[in-house]
């Protein structure tokens, strides 16, 4: 077999695989009840011999499962237990007039019309920057498309639970691939997934524990 049809072959996977973490992403969004209009239950659209996917997570060494029937705070400890980082910050996704983009740490003072002096003083040197923590209603807030927030990853120990690896350049799908090769060879569970903006990708890691971060930025 050529190069070039090992890279296709190995190109078809991934897209396999993006194809199979989209349908899970929506499986996802349907348990954490984000779907626009009421969704069917998993258990009632499967045949009566098959049963409902489960989604089971450990909080506090407890193990309790998670289903498109759980209350709101079990679903959001789900989203908790995957995406860990700092709690006493988050940041806010914004788009500017010209188009541009980016995220920005929540403040309780921006735009305020006596506290806040953007964009004559950055958010970094103001004196009344008032960071606010992220809290479930935040996350909530980001899972029913109220808002985008951003997630700080490393804590102040320099430590760690969750690895976002960015692929961006015009050979990122190859990039993407020989990662994800290297994690399986290697025994590592890794997700793809596609950027907001279609031109690149990111695969996410997560720890069952905290690591140091500077090893997890050189894997």
């Amino acid at each position: 077999m050529g190069k070039d049809e090992d890279l296709q072959l190995q190109l078809d996977a991934a897209l396999a695989e993006c194809a199979r973490l989209r349908a899970e992403n929506s499986r996802l969004k349907t348990l954490l009840g984000l779907a626009e209009t009421e969704a069917v239950s998993p258990a009632e659209s499967l045949p009566h011999e098959q049963k409902a996917p489960e989604i089971i997570v450990l909080q506090q060494g407890n193990l309790f499962t998670v289903t498109n029937r759980s209350s709101t705070e079990e679903k959001i400890a789900l989203f908790r237990s995957l995406f860990r980082g700092r709690e006493d910050v988050y940041a806010v996704r914004w788009e500017g007039k010209s188009g541009s983009s980016g995220y920005s740490p929540s403040c309780r003072n921006e735009w305020h019309k006596v506290f806040c002096r953007k964009p004559k003083i950055k958010c970094s040197q103001c004196e009344y920057r008032d960071l606010l923590p992220l809290t479930d209603q935040v996350i909530l807030n980001h899972l029913t498309g109220k808002h985008i927030v951003g997630l700080y990853p490393l804590l102040s120990d320099e430590t760690c639970q969750i690895l976002a690896v960015d692929f961006d350049k015009a050979s990122w799908r190859d990039d993407a691939v020989a990662f994800l090769q290297t994690c399986k060879e290697m025994g590592v569970p890794a997700a793809l997934e596609r950027s907001r903006s279609g031109n690149g990708g990111h695969v996410w890691i997560f720890f069952d524990r905290l690591v140091e971060a500077s090893p997890a930025r050189k894997y």
